[in-house]
């Protein structure tokens, strides 16, 4: 089978197309054959080793997988001798970032892994999609403890992270005014967003109103520029560790200093939140934005573009053909 392979951390570059074994399902296991996937900030990270800290699940010197893709959708090919929720044929799709495996045309999940079936209606590139950046907007919103009616501001409401966070925020309940730059203003208001601001033309710690959270989705803004925005008891959470670290930090003091912190939840991507975004994908209630897609062959401009930083929502790795 072809998979996208990278043997050291760096570059885009480092990554290669080559044929490699095909996987045979464990017993508890589903084997998948891809038909999408996408290459998101988390592959980046493992990819790059930016972070060394990433290198202690990687791999410390060399990558321990080396296949990445944490999304997928597919369709199963064979299933383990004690498998029962999953039958061949079925279309699936789902999230894995400890094995990862999504950038080939097969891969192996557990059962008991965070799949499931497709949501209705939506073809394999729409499905590939629905995961990690919701997953990560999920555990954070959860985190935070956001109630209805709670005043919110989604910093980068744009790329993977923050249209999800923007659709599951409304979904429960809060009034959201989401930041972005002006040639996505109208698709961050057809997200749902109460309220948008244009970082172009303005600044949005000038802001007068107080949030109950603020939630930076692309890590490019700081505690201290939201402190003034926050509530007497608000929360501010970056998907980055921030300069020097620093939120790793404010997350282990804050609660000690007053009542405005910092948190810094741990995402795990569940079956259960598998299950509950296809809900909500069915229901019409989330839907994962599509900037483009590239073949699996030119998975290295994907990064390149990905690494950016102006990717507007997902960005698709058609794996196979639609229909083969």
């Amino acid at each position: 089978m072809k998979a996208a392979i990278h043997t050291r951390y760096g570059p885009p570059e480092v990554v290669s197309i080559q044929e490699v074994e095909t996987l045979q399902p464990k017993d508890n296991e589903v084997l998948v054959k891809v038909k999408a996937s996408t290459v998101n900030r988390t592959d980046r990270g493992f990819r790059s080793a930016e972070y060394f800290v990433s290198r202690f699940w990687s791999g410390l010197f060399h990558p321990r997988y080396k296949t990445l893709g944490c999304e997928f959708a597919g369709e199963v090919s064979a299933v383990g001798k004690d498998v029962r929720s999953f039958k061949a044929g079925d279309k699936v799709f789902g999230y894995n970032d400890v094995q990862f495996g999504g950038h080939a045309e097969y891969l192996v999940i557990a059962e008991s892994g965070a799949v499931a079936t497709i949501p209705a209606g939506f073809s394999f590139e729409q499905a590939a999609a629905l995961t990690e950046g919701s997953h990560y907007a999920l555990c954070d919103i959860r985190a935070a403890k956001v109630k209805r009616g709670d005043n919110v501001l989604v910093y980068g409401a744009t790329g993977a992270i923050g249209s999800a966070a923007v659709q599951l925020l409304k979904y429960f309940g809060a009034h959201v005014t989401a930041v972005c730059n002006t040639k996505n203003v109208d698709l961050v208001k057809s997200l749902g967003a109460d309220e948008v601001i244009d970082y172009q033309t303005e600044d949005f710690t000038r802001l007068t109103t107080k949030f109950r959270f603020i939630f930076d989705a692309v890590g490019k803004s700081s505690f201290g520029q939201c402190r003034p925005l926050l509530a007497e008891k608000g929360i501010y959470v970056s998907t980055e560790l921030g300069k020097n670290g620093e939120n790793i930090f404010y997350a282990l003091t804050t609660p000690l200093w007053g009542k405005k912190k910092v948190i810094f939840p741990i995402p795990v991507a569940k079956k259960e939140d598998i299950e509950f975004l296809k809900q909500l994908a069915e229901e019409g209630k989330f839907r994962p934005v599509i900037d483009r897609v590239y073949p699996l062959s030119d998975i290295v401009e994907a990064y390149r573009y990905v690494e950016t930083g102006q990717k507007t929502g997902n960005v698709i790795i058609a794996i196979t053909k639609q229909g083969s």
